[in-house]
């Protein structure tokens, strides 16, 4: 009864941690927004000694997707890189983000304090700055105290106009640790380039994806001149394919822990044959006594069957409350995702029973196969 117990419980828990994991994973797909399209430059080769470069993309480009894809809502660029970030006496290492003011519409971010720049500030190049929510503990800093205040990007000084609220970490990395800054100010006062890192496309609809990555390559391929033969020079990622990758993976590892958990049923079967072959031996006289008082073979079969599945079943229900215990506290203990599935408990349940019926058929037979005179003179 201890191995159902256990091997019940691993099912339950396996299977609650892999559901909180799919969840966690439906959750970042909302999170994202499926009809956000990444379009990045791509290496290509150059010439015939296998040589590659890196494509270039540029606000050409930008306004190529605006001005002919009729599908894309909104359009926006960017360019990042590392950068050390100073605020008194603390600095870090973190990407510093150029890009336009509709990154909260394009990105489905919003603000948690203060205000996004705006065109004008993008236009006029202001040195300001719009933080993310995990950059405040990396400065070790409260929002109210570095709202309005001078920070160092690049040993430039910019001023702390907004805080952005906590999005969490997207297919794409951790899109909180980012500081924001006008694109017109980092091409030409902290970059140094006209050359955009990612492009970023929101579609009016999921059901015009298709549509709006078509335009896209198209305006995309025209701006770059390619030839019909020539293959593309960069790369268009639907967020929503990547994760859904993410989630198939997931699926994959619960079905392989919860049959690995599974194998502590069979185990727990094998013990409760055992111990049905030692209570068919330990009660043999019982069982003559019972056949000379006229039980059928029937009759005995039935009563071994029954103990056994009662066992099954006893421990399958203690098994789901350790399992529901289980998965409660690895959520809490480690900040794991847990959902119990009710089709899992009725399957561990059933899973349970069928193995009381497997194991417990042959101590069963065995009972009933007794011849009762040989039975009565067993000792």
């Amino acid at each position: 009864m201890l191995g159902i117990v256990i091997g019940v419980a691993a099912v339950i828990a396996m299977v609650a941690l892999g559901n909180g994991a799919a969840n966690a994973v439906k959750d970042r797909i909302a999170r994202l927004g499926t009809t956000v399209l990444q379009i990045n430059p791509q290496r290509v080769q150059q010439g015939g000694i296998g040589t590659s470069t890196q494509a270039k993309l540029s606000m050409i480009d930008v306004k190529a997707i605006d001005e002919h894809a009729s599908n894309v809502m909104a359009v926006n660029q960017q360019q990042d890189r590392p950068l050390q970030v100073t605020w008194r006496n603390k600095n870090t290492n973190i990407q510093v983000t150029g890009t336009a003011p509709n990154f909260l519409e394009v990105r489905g971010f919003a603000m948690a304090h203060g205000r996004m720049f705006t065109f004008a500030d993008n236009m006029g190049r202001a040195r300001v700055a719009v933080l993310g929510a995990d950059v405040l503990p990396l400065l070790d800093a409260a929002p109210e105290a570095i709202l309005g205040e001078q920070i160092r990007i690049a040993s430039r000084q910019f001023t702390v106009i907004g805080i952005m609220a906590r999005k969490g970490t997207t297919g794409f990395g951790d899109a909180d640790e980012q500081v924001l800054i006008p694109f017109e100010t980092g091409r030409f006062q902290v970059f140094g380039t006209d050359r955009i890192n990612d492009i970023w496309a929101r579609v009016s609809s999921e059901d015009s994806l298709a549509v709006a990555m078509g335009e896209i390559q198209t305006a995309l391929r025209r701006s770059h001149r390619l030839r019909q033969e020539q293959p593309n020079d960069f790369s268009i990622r639907n967020q929503a394919d990547l994760l859904s990758v993410l989630s198939e993976t997931t699926a994959t590892f619960t079905a392989l822990l919860a049959g690995i958990a599974a194998v502590s049923l069979l185990v727990g079967g094998i013990g409760i044959m055992n111990i049905m072959l030692v209570s068919v031996t330990e009660r043999t006289r019982e069982i003559g006594i019972r056949k000379a008082l006229g039980a059928t073979r029937k009759t005995i079969l039935l009563q071994f069957l029954v103990e056994a599945v009662v066992l099954c079943i006893a421990g399958g229900a203690v098994g789901v409350g350790v399992g529901a215990i289980a998965s409660a506290v690895l959520s809490q203990s480690f900040g794991w995702e847990a959902a119990i599935d009710i089709s899992a408990i009725l399957a561990a349940f059933a899973f349970a029973a069928g193995v009381g019926i497997l194991f417990g058929v042959w101590p069963a037979r065995r009972a009933a196969g007794l011849d009762p005179i040989v039975a009565l003179r067993y000792e």
